[in-house]
């Protein structure tokens, strides 16, 4: 049976602090899958059922639902969702959904200090890109000895900051991750904070972005940080999906990525800011479906 914890449609599909000015369209909740020429929806394959599962990292205890598909397989492939800057785990509900009725386990997790409604230990002030490289990493590890869970097929699936952080973590643990799946992953930060702050002495304590107080840290780490350096080592198949009016982070940066990764499938979305809603999660679910298909020859 099918054991829902519910969110709220604002928290669905992917959405975070960084699309607050980009919602341009009704936000909606998709649970079905759709064939890839977008006419017929699937049959649903399985039901699911989810329950809460904590990572731990350094003494803090991170927050998680794991969907995990019924008569799918004793060990089936396994996708670890990461959320935006600001979000937390639910916002991946709406891809979890339906991956997990397509037999994929998935787990969404509150990065310690994501946001101001993480269940996870710790405040946003304590919170960097490397502090959640090493949540997603302690997830990474915890999930690899579930015993539902394939280790050998193993997909990372980010959004937005969540992106970012996937990518940097996917290049550092390449022979653990089968693949990779950003949703428009926001490599802006560095530049962000190189346009803000003019050097390291320049940034306070804390400080205000996006209308949420971060801290010291935050900006430093990104001060002279180079993502396009660091993602080409994970030289598996990339899926990378942005929109083409994306005013928080513009596609040029996922533009660059492309141009940067040894293997990617890129797709722009035409219209569509960032985060996605509507038809806009229907045509990435069909990207990412058919992404992980091929990735397993499935």
């Amino acid at each position: 049976m099918k054991t829902n914890i519910a969110g709220s449609g604002a928290e669905k599909a992917g959405t975070d602090s960084f699309a607050a000015d980009n919602a341009d369209s009704k936000k909606t909740e998709t649970a079905v899958s759709y064939d890839t020429n977008m006419e017929t929806a699937e049959e649903i394959k399985y039901e699911y059922e989810t329950h809460e599962l904590y990572a731990e990292n350094d003494g803090k205890q991170i927050y998680g639902v794991v969907y995990v598909p019924q008569n799918a397989g004793d060990r089936m492939p396994t996708i670890i969702y990461s959320h935006g800057f600001g979000d937390t785990h639910r916002s991946g509900m709406d891809y979890a959904d339906t991956l997990a009725e397509n037999g994929y386990v998935v787990y969404c997790f509150d990065f310690c200090g994501g946001g101001p409604g993480s269940k996870s230990d710790g405040p946003m002030t304590e919170m960097s890109l490397f502090t959640e490289q090493s949540d997603l990493e302690a997830v990474l590890e915890m999930i690899q000895e579930e015993p539902y869970a394939d280790s050998e097929r193993i997909v990372m699936l980010g959004a937005s900051q969540g992106g970012a952080v996937s990518a940097v973590t996917s290049a550092a643990h390449k022979e653990e991750v089968a693949g990779l799946i950003l949703l428009y992953p926001a490599f802006v930060m560095a530049d962000n904070t190189r346009k803000e702050f003019g050097s390291v002495e320049d940034i306070p304590e804390t400080y205000s972005l996006m209308g949420l107080t971060v801290g010291h840290d935050y900006a430093e780490v990104l001060t002279d940080y180079d993502f396009y350096q660091v993602i080409p080592r994970y030289d598996k198949k990339v899926l990378l999906v942005h929109g083409d009016k994306d005013g928080i982070v513009p596609v040029s940066y996922s533009e660059k990525a492309a141009q940067v990764y040894p293997s990617v499938q890129f797709e722009v979305l035409s219209g569509a800011g960032h985060g996605f809603y509507g038809n806009d999660v229907e045509k990435t679910t069909v990207f990412i479906l058919g992404y992980l298909e091929e990735l397993f020859d499935e």
